[in-house]
C-alpha cells in the first residue's frame, strides 16, 4: 500500500511510532481526568490540545498562524472556559457493581447496540464504496466506537480506584472486559484515524473529526450516567454554547489555516471606505502641495528683484 490509499505504509516510520508514543502518554493523562470528571467536560477540553498543538507548530516548525487560527485559538479557550462554569454533574458511580448496573440501562443498551450496527455498515458497506471519497465514512467509525471507548476507560477508572483501596477488583471479570473491549475499540480508532489521516487533508479531517467525536461521547455520557438529568436550563444552554463556540473556533483554526489575511478579503463596503480614505489622503496632500506651490515662485521672484536692484545699484555707481 501506498500512501494517500488508506494503507498501512505509515508503520515504517519511526516518527510515526513516536507520535503514538506521545499519544500513549497523553492518553494515559486523559485516562485520570475521566475518572474524576464527567465525559461531557473532559472531551470538549481535548479541544486544548488542537490550540496547543497549533502554537507548537507556529513556534517550531515555522507554520504562520493567521487571523483566522489567532482568533479560533481565542474562542477555543473561551468555549472551554464557558463548559467548565457550566459542567454537568453526573450520578455517582463508586464501585463496579453500580457500574455494572448502569451497563445494564436499556437505553444504553440500545445505544451501544445501535453504534455497533451502524459501525460495521459503515466498515463492511459504505467504507469500500465511499471511504475513499468521503471524508465522514472513517471518522464516523472512529467517533461511534470512540464514545464506547469512553465508557470503558470510565469503568477502568472507577476499577483503579478500587484497587488503590485495597479491594479484590482484580476477581471481578467485570473490569476485564472493560479492558478487553477498551483495546478493540482504540484499535479501529487508530486504524480508521490513520486511513481518514492518510486520504484526506488534517485540516479537513481534525475538526469533522472533534465535532463528531464529542457529540457521541455527549450522547453515551448523557444516556448511561445521566449527567444532564438533574441540570437547570441556564447550565444546559452554557454547556451547548461553550461547546458550540469550540467548534467554531476549532473550525477558524483548520478551515482557514492556509488562507492569508490580505485588505482584498474585507467586505466591498470596508474596501470602498479603505478606497476613499486614501483618496481624501492624496487629496488632502495635494492640497497642501498646491498652497505651498505659489509661496515657491513668489520668493524667487522676490530674489530675483533684489538682484536686479543691486546689479542697477551698480551700475549707477
Amino acid at each position: 500500500p501506498y500512501l494517500g490509499q488508506g494503507g498501512h505504509a505509515y508503520l515504517q516510520e519511526w516518527l510515526w511510532w513516536a507520535g503514538l508514543l506521545c499519544m500513549g502518554v497523553g492518553e494515559a493523562a486523559n485516562f485520570a481526568a475521566y475518572a474524576f470528571a464527567p465525559a461531557t467536560l473532559v472531551t470538549p477540553l481535548g479541544a486544548l490540545s488542537v490550540l496547543v498543538s497549533a502554537v507548537l507548530s507556529s513556534t517550531f516548525l515555522n507554520e504562520q498562524l493567521n487571523v483566522h487560527g489567532k482568533i479560533g485559538c481565542i474562542l477555543s479557550i473561551l468555549g472551554s472556559t464557558v463548559m467548565v462554569i457550566h459542567a454537568p454533574q453526573e450520578e455517582e458511580v463508586s464501585s463496579l457493581e453500580s457500574m455494572a448496573e448502569k451497563l445494564k440501562d436499556p437505553g444504553f443498551i440500545v445505544f451501544a447496540a445501535c453504534v455497533l450496527v451502524s459501525s460495521l455498515l459503515l466498515i463492511f458497506v459504505a467504507g469500500p464504496r465511499y471511504g475513499q471519497s468521503n471524508v465522514l465514512v472513517y471518522v464516523l467509525v472512529c467517533s461511534a466506537i470512540g464514545s464506547l471507548s469512553v465508557s470503558c476507560v470510565k469503568g477502568l477508572g472507577i476499577a483503579l480506584k478500587e484497587l488503590f483501596s485495597g479491594k479484590p477488583v482484580l476477581k471481578e471479570p467485570l473490569g476485564w472486559v472493560l479492558l478487553v473491549c477498551l483495546v478493540i475499540c482504540i484499535s479501529i480508532q487508530i486504524n480508521y484515524l490513520n486511513k481518514a489521516l492518510d486520504i484526506f487533508n488534517t485540516s479537513v479531517v481534525t475538526p469533522i473529526y472533534y465535532v463528531l467525536f464529542t457529540t457521541a461521547v455527549m450522547m453515551c455520557s448523557a444516556i448511561l450516567f445521566k449527567e444532564w438529568q438533574h441540570m437547570v436550563l441556564d447550565n444546559i444552554i452554557g454547556t451547548i454554547s461553550g461547546f458550540l463556540t469550540i467548534v467554531l473556533g476549532i473550525f477558524l483554526l483548520h478551515a482557514f489555516r492556509d488562507m492569508p489575511f490580505t485588505p482584498d478579503l474585507l467586505p466591498l463596503f470596508l474596501q470602498q471606505g479603505r478606497t476613499d480614505l486614501h483618496a481624501s489622503w492624496r487629496s488632502a496632500d495635494g492640497h497642501q502641495s498646491c498652497q505651498h506651490q505659489p509661496l515657491l515662485p513668489s520668493e524667487e521672484k522676490g530674489s530675483q528683484s533684489t538682484e536686479e536692484e543691486e546689479e542697477e545699484e551698480g551700475e549707477s555707481v
